[in-house]
């Protein structure tokens, strides 16, 4: 096989991509006080949501061991590996891959792999639009070195917009520290948000959920420079339980501009801890 990407439990594949053997999971554990579970493909998210939704303790999550980082190198049958985890900023779960590839080159020291690990700055959507460009790039006969080159360039100008439905789990979490929650849920106001170096950041707020959600669109066709720079951009859609919102945004989209691509996943379970229950992330 001429490339693996290897990616953690995060990176929210479809069901397309989770069947494709170029890509590899490394999956993170997930935590609701005392009970755990791995966040591999027997993750059930409904079990999981029931079990949030009755906890008052809130979820966390806990990054892969180097060494499973290590094994998934050492069992690539590629040539050109590429290693896509959280944020550095969000997760223990890059310098657990940082590690684990230093691990592999001195136990190793003759392999003729090259590996390289990408410090996305991204989560969810963002992860799921790098490992899709990293597909098409591969498919028009890139070398490692390029694509290497032209996402790490992408990675600096993509933009990551959400919105959620309850932001209860993120406060828990302390995510929320540069944010005032100020009553949201008692107002029923749902803020538009964007992360930067893994420090959330409001950009609006609107009265209910489809308003939130039409002003992230408008935003998100904004930042990316307008309708007349979209028609070739990639956007990823990723959704907690919730293919009908996931749709919607997808209309909403479409409505103002065109775009190269549109896909859309459900999350695995490390951003279902944090977008929670209906939660929706746009990357472009």
């Amino acid at each position: 096989m001429d490339y693996k990407i290897i990616g953690d439990s995060c990176c929210d594949l479809t069901p397309e991509l989770k069947a494709d053997p170029h890509f590899t999971i490394v999956p993170l554990t997930l935590e609701i006080g005392t009970y755990s579970v791995v966040d591999d493909e027997n993750f059930n998210q409904v079990d999981f949501l029931k079990r949030l939704k009755e906890s008052t303790e809130g979820a966390k999550t806990a990054c892969p061991s180097p060494e499973a980082f290590m094994h998934a190198i050492e069992e690539s049958d590629s040539d050109e590996n590429y290693v896509i985890t959280i944020s550095e900023h969000l997760s223990g779960s890059y310098q657990s891959a940082v590690i684990g590839l230093q691990m592999f080159e001195e136990d190793h020291p003759d392999s003729t792999k090259k590996v390289y690990v990408f410090s996305t700055d991204t989560a969810t959507a963002g992860e799921l639009n790098l490992c899709l460009t990293i597909q098409e790039l591969k498919a028009e006969g890139k070398t490692f070195d390029e694509v290497v080159t032209i996402i790490n360039d992408k990675i600096h100008v993509m933009q990551i917009l959400f919105v959620l439905e309850s932001i209860e789990n993120l406060r828990r979490n302390g995510r929320l520290s540069a944010m005032k929650s100020f009553l949201a849920t008692a107002l029923n106001i749902k803020p538009v948000m964007t992360a930067i170096h893994g420090v959330i950041q409001k950009l609006d707020q609107q009265r209910g959920l489809n308003k939130a959600i039409k002003r992230m669109v408008e935003l998100a066709v904004e930042r990316a420079g307008g309708p007349e720079k979209t028609q070739h951009m990639l956007i990823t859609i990723c959704h907690v339980n919730n293919p009908e919102r996931a749709e919607y945004v997808k209309e909403e989209l479409l409505k103002l501009a065109s775009f190269r691509r549109i896909v859309i996943s459900n999350t695995m379970g490390v951003a279902t801890v944090y977008a929670e229950d209906g939660g929706i992330v746009l990357a472009i």
